[in-house]
């Protein structure tokens, strides 16, 4: 991979990783439809430390908020005695379903899942139920039901999302976008649905990463060439990571998540249109 290849695909990662519209299925199809060879799980699992950093950038002030009031309910014995200590249990046991599931099916997630067959029906499926999800957002405002803030997040709520957040191990699903469905049903404003999916994301994303970098490192760092690539790609993603949480979280507070139904439905058909006339092939050989 080159530095020009790299940075194309950091930006891919950082653009795509936020956006409710799969950063794993772009890294999947713009290198195709490029003719440049697969980057791999590995690869795309070490530059979300780049997004992930983008996350901590932006919520730096709520992640030390949380994390210190984490640390004195433990303390302090009293685990859990006020919202950002909660927050920061909740965000732990959230991230559990993913850790588990990532390693029952890490050969699959590495391997079989990366076909684009996979990757269209993902894309296409969750636009389908993000859909239903927005139809209840609308019958609940047209009903004067209020939706719910951070704030109110309770731990059924915290729960079903990490449960849902696993099925992001399928390409094409996206986290940003599996996790923001799941708000809406629990009856959470979009950007509050938002802002817990990027907080929920946080641990799953750094455990994918280091492992990931320790158990590839021979492969992703094994010449200087390849230790610049990923870190131009890691710090490009981090970059435009930052400016895509900036724009979903403003775009979330007055518009509806109907751009990103609709742009999923085009790409997934697009896939499948590729697939078919041989455009492009189901499978592709990992560097």
């Amino acid at each position: 991979m080159d530095l020009f290849q790299a940075l194309i695909l950091g930006i891919v990662q950082g653009l795509t990783e936020f956006l409710p519209i799969s950063s794993s299925a772009h890294l999947r199809i713009v290198p195709a439809l490029l003719g440049w060879q697969d980057p791999g799980a590995a690869f795309t699992a070490v530059i979300q430390i780049g997004t992930l950093a983008a996350v901590l950038a932006y919520f730096r002030a709520d992640i030390v908020r949380i994390g210190r009031a984490w640390i004195l309910g433990i303390r302090h014995a009293r685990p859990g005695e006020n919202l950002d200590s909660r927050m920061g249990w909740m965000m732990i046991v959230g991230t559990v379903p993913i850790v588990v599931c990532g390693i029952l099916f890490k050969e699959q997630i590495e391997t079989s899942l990366r076909s684009l067959y996979v990757i269209a029906a993902a894309m296409i499926g969750l636009a389908a139920i993000l859909a239903v999800a927005e139809a209840l957002v609308h019958a609940q405002a047209r009903r004067g039901i209020r939706q719910k803030q951070l704030d109110e997040v309770t731990w059924p709520d915290a729960i079903i999302t990490g449960l849902v957040q696993a099925i992001a191990l399928v390409p094409g699903s996206s986290r940003s976008g599996v996790t923001i469905t799941a708000g809406l049903f629990q009856g959470l404003s979009r950007e509050t649905a938002a802002r817990f999916s990027f907080l929920l994301s946080l641990p799953s994303v750094l455990a994918a990463g280091v492992f990931q970098l320790y158990k590839a490192r021979h492969e992703l760092l094994a010449t200087q060439e390849d230790i610049l690539a990923l870190t131009v790609a890691t710090i490009a993603s981090g970059i435009v990571g930052y400016l895509s949480i900036a724009f979903l979280l403003s775009y979330l507070k007055t518009h509806s998540t109907y751009v990103f139904i609709a742009y999923r439905l085009i790409v997934g058909s697009l896939i499948l249109f590729w697939l078919a006339n041989g455009t492009l092939s189901a499978l592709a050989s990992a560097t």
